[in-house]
């Protein structure tokens, strides 16, 4: 078995490429509409990112950035860890290595140790970029440092552009997140238990063996059962994106909201919504742990049979041999 600083550096080297990749997604077709078109007040938190650069022709959101930010802050954070790797480690390494170790064990309880392995780069990754960019949506400043707009056509209402905004905020990251893991289900499924079995785990009848009539009306019922598996596992990516974005935005928002709804000094605004930090900060723990938690269990119900049938044949295998050691005392 490899040693944990050689999983840690395995790991972090793929996360790396993981985080460029979702990063780019992050700013998808939709970034192009997220500029002061709309005309909404600033009174709550705008439902889409808001347009900051256009460098090239291309829209930079303020959205973007965060996750930028975020990503190059986890990429220098892997790369310190990594770079001389001890066999006393420091104080870096040593917090590195037992996030990697603690998520590892987590997905090997709940997927077995093969395939906790195999997807590990990106359950873990999608956990700690999620986690770190919901905390970092708190930073004070997120949303309050901007710059105003002025000239022509600017509405006098939505003239702010805040710099930063809580990347998972966006629609535009959770989707990505949500579409990456999606086509990376449909890999790891078809390399675990192959096409075949694919279509056999959602439509083939289950719970034993049926002949005649009993055949049809099986065959017939468990095919209305997996038209009704197509249609939620169509669902999942859907599921994944809303539920990360609806919870990260509406935490936002009543933060916004919290902090302007009585009529208290500039200095003092921040009070009220004093509390609900805290509550948030779970919050952003939580819907990590939850987005990656799903990922697993949809991985791990599809790829399950698979171990099992494994492990069926491997005890098969082991009880063979039994038959001719029980009959040599007879002889």
């Amino acid at each position: 078995m490899p040693s944990i600083s050689r999983v840690l550096a395995l790991q972090f080297s793929r996360l790396g490429a993981l985080l460029t990749f979702l990063i780019l997604g992050a700013g998808s077709a939709m970034a192009a509409g997220g500029g002061g078109e709309h005309g909404d007040h600033h009174d709550s938190l705008p439902a889409f990112a808001e347009e900051v650069a256009r460098p090239l022709g291309i829209p930079i959101t303020n959205s973007m950035v965060m996750v930028w930010v975020v990503a190059a802050v986890l990429i220098l954070v892997s790369w310190l860890a990594t770079r001389k790797i001890q066999l006393v480690p420091g104080k870096l390494q040593n917090f590195v290595e037992w996030l990697v170790e603690s998520l590892i064990n987590f997905f090997t309880g709940i997927m077995g140790e093969h395939l906790a392995r195999r997807t590990f780069w990106f359950l873990a990754t999608a956990f700690i970029l999620i986690l770190f960019s919901n905390w970092a949506g708190l930073i004070p400043g997120v949303g309050t440092v901007g710059f105003e707009l002025s000239g022509e056509g600017v509405d006098a209402h939505d003239k702010f552009r805040p710099f930063f905004r809580g990347a998972n905020a966006d629609l535009n990251l959770t989707m990505a997140m949500a579409l990456t893991f999606f086509l990376l289900w449909f890999y790891w499924s078809f390399t675990e238990i192959g096409p075949v079995n694919f279509i056999k785990h959602i439509f083939a009848p289950k719970g034993g063996k049926f002949k005649g009539i009993m055949l049809i009306l099986m065959g017939g019922l468990f095919l209305f059962v997996g038209l009704i598996e197509v249609l939620s596992i169509a669902v999942r990516p859907i599921a994944l994106m809303f539920r990360l974005y609806g919870n990260v935005y509406a935490g936002e928002s009543m933060l916004e909201i919290l902090m302007t709804m009585f009529n208290l000094p500039d200095w003092l605004q921040w009070l009220p919504a004093l509390p609900f930090y805290f509550l948030e900060l779970l919050v952003g723990f939580v819907q990590a742990l939850v987005f990656a938690l799903l990922c697993a269990v949809f991985t791990k119900l599809m790829c399950e049979h698979h171990e099992e049938d494994h492990g069926d044949e491997a005890h098969d295998h082991d009880e063979a041999p039994a038959a001719p050691n029980s009959a040599e005392p007879s002889s």
